[in-house]
């Protein structure tokens, strides 16, 4: 099948009812039409010439396929504003520079002072509001929860999580709206700028020092990309485990019965954690640049446009998942989700992101006894490029 003509395309606010980063309820309703119908489909309106990809099969085997389908396809997107980094590098370019971060998020360096600080920060913030019997878990919980671990993990001071972490937002929505992008790039620079040049003056054992002595071939990192690492590393750090958690929260606190089984094994929070991945995918779309032309599903996406893998479209998809909008913590397929991507770009911070997860939610159910969600409030899991709770209002003993 050759290009589609122009009368075929689908614009993106039609087809999910409002921009792919408004706050949709329920783009999976779409997603599964798409499946049956166009299983690939070309988009307008949005981040160039581009054709999103919704079956699970199509997505796993293209985010393998890194010389069909190349990272430096993000350089039009968020690359805009934080400069290049290994987003969209390739190859062993990118190899050389992920390892200078690598070891800082390995399941070894976790352990031990890294862990005790997420338990630390956990209980900072609940001790906040446990006396209260009611609260936002967004607002006073999950949005700053992780910027404020990777921080200390970074070495980075923040004096104002919230500030930041809206200014992380606005980064990496920049497709939606490139002058709060690049107006927030800024603002993360001039915030940076003097803590680079102050650890310059007295390293310490953190990653920015990491950064700051970090070489690549011989030479030392220029502070453009090191600012480039900060810029990627920070706010995705910070919007995955945020998103991530909201929505466990929200699928135990909406399924008492899978969230007692939660409660009286703990083990039990490492599957709603996984399903939670699948069920609901904090990060929704991966973008890829075709290198040739490249046929799937029947369908021509042309050389040099871009590529829209749809994961969570893909880990709803229901010829691999059975039943797949339920969420059930017993599913035995669940970490088959490629909520973190896939091949040699998957998420360095995975396990950052499932510790994170385990100790936030373990220490606000062991906190606030009889948690249950606000019954005069409304609140549930909204976007498309992006999905989590925009609001938990909760009450407790």
């Amino acid at each position: 099948m050759s290009h589609v003509e122009e009368q075929d395309y689908a614009n993106s606010n039609e087809l999910f009812g409002g921009s792919i980063m408004s706050p949709v309820p329920d783009p999976y309703s779409v997603y599964t039409r798409l499946r049956a119908e166009r299983p690939v489909i070309a988009m307008k309106g949005w981040m160039d010439a581009s054709h999103m990809i919704t079956r699970y099969d199509d997505v796993v085997a293209g985010l393998k396929d890194a010389e069909t389908f190349s990272a430096r396809g993000n350089a039009r997107g968020i690359g805009l504003v934080i400069g290049r980094t290994i987003l969209e590098m390739e190859g062993a370019e990118h190899v050389r520079h992920r390892r200078i971060v690598t070891p800082a998020f390995s399941p070894r360096a976790l352990r031990g002072e890294v862990e005790k600080h997420i338990h630390a920060v956990s209980h900072q913030l609940i001790d906040q509001f446990a006396s209260e019997g009611r609260a936002d878990l967004v607002p006073q919980f999950t949005f700053t929860f992780p910027l404020r671990v990777l921080a200390q993990i970074m070495g980075v001071p923040i004096s104002d999580f919230e500030e930041f972490h809206h200014w992380a937002i606005d980064l990496i929505s920049v497709a939606h709206d490139p002058a709060k992008g690049f107006a927030a790039a800024k603002s993360i620079v001039d915030y940076l700028r003097p803590i680079l040049d102050e650890r310059r003056k007295s390293p310490q054992d953190d990653l920015l020092t990491v950064l700051l002595n970090a070489e690549v071939e011989g030479e030392r990192l220029g502070e453009e990309e090191v600012l480039g690492f900060l810029r990627l590393l920070l706010p995705a750090g910070a919007e995955t485990t945020y998103r991530l958690t909201g929505s466990i929260l929200y699928a135990l606190l909406t399924r008492p019965e899978q969230r007692a089984e939660v409660e009286a094994d703990p083990a039990r929070l490492d599957d709603a954690i996984e399903e939670t991945l699948r069920w609901e995918s904090p990060v929704q779309i991966v973008s890829r640049e075709a290198t040739r032309d490249v046929e799937i599903a029947g369908y021509t996406i042309p050389q040099g446009e871009l590529a829209i893998f749809a994961v969570g479209s893909a880990n709803r998809d229901e010829r691999h998942f059975a039943d797949p909008d339920r969420f059930d913590l017993h599913r035995e397929n669940k970490s088959d989700h490629v909520a973190f991507g896939f091949g040699e770009h998957f998420c360095l911070g995975s396990h950052l992101a499932r510790m994170e997860a385990r100790i936030a939610v373990a220490a606000l159910l062991e906190r606030l006894p009889d948690l249950r969600l606000d019954p005069s409030a409304s609140c549930g899991v909204v976007g498309v490029a992006f999905r989590s709770p925009d609001r938990l209002p909760v009450r407790f003993g």
